[in-house]
């Protein structure tokens, strides 16, 4: 994934990074460059890791479903995971995890109740949009969560909201985001 200024700008200036479902590496070159960060990435995709390594940036290659057991508690100031959480089976374990293991943590995931998935889903039709590209039977996506979902399930899990936004082609919308934007972004820590 691409980094998103709005995104990079919640990341504190030196700060100690950990992006998991990297990419290519681009966000963390951005925050080491611009932001005076350190940190690793976490990615699977070969061809991935390969971009991380041409970027120069620190990269493990792990199946984020095996969790993160390899870092200690509190061990990164941040941890990024950003578009990945809609991937995994054990988003709700992951998602402790990254509290575990970051003093914060920031997460991005397709928002389903954006207004046009609504109305392609009143038509009888699962959405196919900008920020859920695929068809039904073909989609990575193996769950599908709103802004006001996620909501729901930080005060599950003791994590409280320290900031919240909607990404709506690249602009950051903070009225009605359940509504008005196809991407929820969320910054949170441990009670």
């Amino acid at each position: 994934m691409s980094f998103d200024p709005a995104i990079a700008a919640l990341v504190p200036a030196g700060s100690r990074v950990l992006d998991l479902g990297c990419g290519t590496g681009e966000l963390l070159q951005h925050l080491i460059q611009h932001k005076g960060c350190s940190g690793y990435g976490v990615e699977l995709d070969d061809a991935n890791l390969l971009a991380c390594v041409q970027r120069g940036v620190n990269v493990i290659q792990r199946n984020l479903e095996e969790g993160l057991s390899i870092f200690e508690d509190q061990s990164f100031d941040v941890v990024l995971q950003l578009e990945t959480l809609q991937h995994l089976h054990n988003a709700e374990q992951m998602l402790k995890e990254t509290a575990r293991v970051g003093k914060m943590g920031i997460v991005s995931f397709p928002n389903f109740a954006h207004w046009p998935n609504r109305l392609q889903v009143l038509t009888g039709r699962m959405p196919v949009t900008r920020a859920l590209p695929y068809e039904w039977y073909d989609t990575p996506n193996i769950r599908v969560g709103t802004f006001a979902d996620f909501g729901v399930l930080a005060r599950k899990n003791r994590l409280t909201i320290l900031d919240s936004f909607g990404l709506q082609n690249g602009a950051v919308v903070r009225t009605l985001p359940n509504l008005r934007a196809s991407v929820a972004v969320f910054k949170f820590q441990r009670e």
